[in-house]
């Protein structure tokens, strides 16, 4: 059997995160554990801490280093996760949350961490074309030869351009990310527990790329 995994995934928005995460997921049989999905679903079930992110969010503030220790604290103590270990992907994004995560993971370490780097301008480049259902959320690629209106093959719904989607808004987060993980990348780097991945290549042979790095990092641990 595939021995199970502990990993972190680094990368750009439009580096293939997603794509990948769900591929590395069933190929080591471990969970995927997005920070998004796990606030919205403690927020959901009306945790302790999923009451106070709601409270944090409902003032328009965004939710801090604290709660999303804990949340994730709580995440990583579930039997699948200590049992075979997981993939996080949005966690840490600084180096304060880092270290938080090194106390929480003291027993049970971090295999490696994963930078999927993409270049800044295929990133944009990909969402500035990114579309989306407005009704079930698929998602779609502009090529420029649609018909208008766009509807969607699944639902029938609309397909349209996010707000957040824009080139000054992709830019915006861009900006953002690279000012919080850089020290991060940093960080992680002086720990020698690193691996950058070119991630500029078929997801097929990214997802080669990934395995091969997660493997090297079992044999030398």
């Amino acid at each position: 059997m595939i021995p199970g995994a502990r990993l972190i995934l680094l990368g750009r928005q439009g580096a293939g995160k997603g794509t990948q995460c769900v591929r590395l997921s069933r190929h080591f049989v471990v969970p995927h554990i997005s920070t998004g999905d796990m606030l919205r679903a403690a927020v959901r079930e009306g945790t302790e801490l999923g009451v106070m992110a709601k409270r944090v969010m409902d003032a328009g503030s965004l939710v801090g280093d604290e709660i999303m220790v804990g949340l994730v604290r709580e995440r990583l103590s579930q039997p699948d996760a200590v049992g075979r270990g997981y993939i996080l992907d949005g966690f840490p994004r600084t180096v304060p949350q880092a270290m938080a995560l090194d106390d929480i993971t003291a027993q049970l370490p971090i295999d490696v961490v994963i930078d999927l780097d993409v270049p800044r301008e295929l990133v944009l480049e990909r969402l500035s074309s990114r579309r989306v259902c407005s009704d079930c959320g698929t998602n779609y690629v502009a090529v420029g030869v649609e018909k208008l209106p766009w509807i969607c093959e699944v639902c029938g719904g609309d397909v349209i351009r996010r707000d957040d989607d824009t080139p000054e808004a992709i830019d915006h987060r861009l900006d953002l990310y690279e000012q919080q993980t850089e020290p991060l990348i940093e960080y992680y780097r002086r720990q020698r527990r690193l691996a950058v991945i070119d991630g500029v290549a078929s997801p097929d042979e990214v997802f080669r790329r990934l395995t091969i790095a997660v493997d090297s990092a079992h044999r030398a641990s």
